[in-house]
This record gives C-alpha cells, sequence and structure tokens, in this order.
C-alpha cells in the first residue's frame, strides 16, 4: 500500500508549527520491519496527526465517509488518508470489519506499520477506557511489537461533536515497544486478553488518565 512522504511531511510541518507539539519517544518506532502503534484516542484528529508525527509510514483504518465526503474539506481529507493508506472501512458492518483486520495482518507480514485504537472509538468524557482484544489478537498472530502511544491535549484540535481544526498545544508520548510470543492464530482468549490488558497498562502510564474497567461505546448505542 503506497503512502506519499511528502503529503506526511507537510501535515507534520502544519502539527509543529500551529500547534507546537511536545512529542517525545518517537525512537522506540522501529527502524524497519513491522510494529503496531496502540494509543489512546481523544480527538477525530489523532490518526491524522499520528500519521503525519510518526517516522514511519503507519496505516489506521479510517471511515469510508472520509473517502467519499463533499467540499474542499472532503477533499483534504481524502487527500490526506489515501495519501498515508489509511484502510476504508463500514463502521457498524462486522464482516467489513474483519476483512480489515486481515489486511493489517498482510502489512504487518510485509513489514509495515499499523495502528490501531484498542479502546474502539473516542473517549468523549477523557478516561481511559477497556481495551478490546484486537490489538493482542493482531501482536499474537503476527509477533509484531507494539509500540504505546499516550496522547493528552488533542481533544482540544477538535472536540467531540465539533467541526474544524483549533490549533492547540499537545502531547504525543511513546513508550518502549511492548514484544510478545508468537504462537500465531493458534492461541487462546486468556493470552489475548493479557496482552492487551498490558498494552492498556503502557498507554496509561503515557497518558496519565483515570481508568475505567468497562468498555467504551459509541454514543447512542448504550442500551
Amino acid at each position: 500500500m503506497a503512502t506519499s512522504e511528502p503529503v506526511r511531511r507537510a501535515f507534520a510541518g502544519m502539527f509543529r508549527l500551529s500547534c507546537r507539539p511536545h512529542v517525545t519517544g518517537l525512537e522506540n518506532v522501529p527502524t524497519s520491519g513491522p510494529f503496531i502503534l496502540a494509543s489512546n484516542h481523544l480527538s477525530f484528529l489523532d490518526s491524522v496527526l499520528l500519521q503525519a508525527l510518526c517516522p514511519r509510514p503507519v496505516h489506521f483504518f479510517a471511515k469510508a465517509e472520509y473517502f467519499t465526503a463533499p467540499g474542499l474539506t472532503g477533499q483534504v481529507q481524502r487527500l490526506f488518508f489515501e495519501s498515508v493508506g489509511s484502510i476504508p472501512v463500514q463502521r457498524g458492518d462486522q464482516s467489513a470489519s474483519v476483512a480489515a483486520l486481515e489486511e493489517l495482518v498482510s502489512l504487518l507480514e510485509d513489514g509495515q506499520g499499523v495502528g490501531i485504537y484498542p479502546e474502539g472509538t473516542r473517549s468523549r468524557d477523557g478516561r481511559l477506557y477497556r481495551g478490546r482484544t484486537g490489538v493482542g489478537w493482531l501482536a499474537l498472530t503476527t509477533g509484531a511489537p507494539v509500540v504505546p502511544v499516550g496522547l493528552r491535549g488533542t481533544e482540544r484540535l477538535q472536540p467531540p461533536g465539533g467541526r474544524g481544526f483549533r490549533p492547540h498545544r499537545f502531547t504525543l508520548a511513546a513508550g518502549e515497544p511492548l514484544r510478545f510470543c508468537h504462537p500465531g492464530r493458534r492461541h487462546g482468549l486468556p493470552e489475548r486478553r493479557q496482552a492487551t490488558a498490558d498494552v492498556m497498562d503502557a498507554i496509561a502510564a503515557l497518558s496519565g488518565q483515570e481508568r475505567v474497567d468497562e468498555y467504551n461505546t459509541v454514543p447512542g448505542a448504550r442500551g
């Protein structure tokens, strides 16, 4: 999956000039081979800034509608997400989500980097929710190291429900890679849960967020 370095550098320059972010730990991203970037999630712009600032291309899921939105904003979104190799996925379509996860496996097996939000969706209240086991499955299945990331302040760049970009300082901290055993697809749920818990502990240490021992859900999905 091709990416465009000029576009990534342009967006990185925009963030650095307009937001003056405090960025640490990106030297922990492996210089070669596969890696999984696992981050907390506070803003729609999290994927954009992570893909722009990471020293290597990293492929994230992106809602399919980001590639088809109308107007100038839609064109800019599409240009960026296509340029950095984002993977369009239909929200709520289980078969599409499974296929997208398999695409992440293919990218890792090809020695590339992928990004994932273990919480599944943005935190609307700033707390860190329980991690879903997809990140554990991905790490154990492929053997790729997991680089935990803690973001702080990115919700101010575009508050939940808001539109547009509001420059503001934020912090991005990447931790040392977590390496797990590599049993492949034939691993059990307890192993997957433990790997996920280890990733979430590392993210919490970097983000400083209050923990919540329940899964986050899309607004309106709670019964």
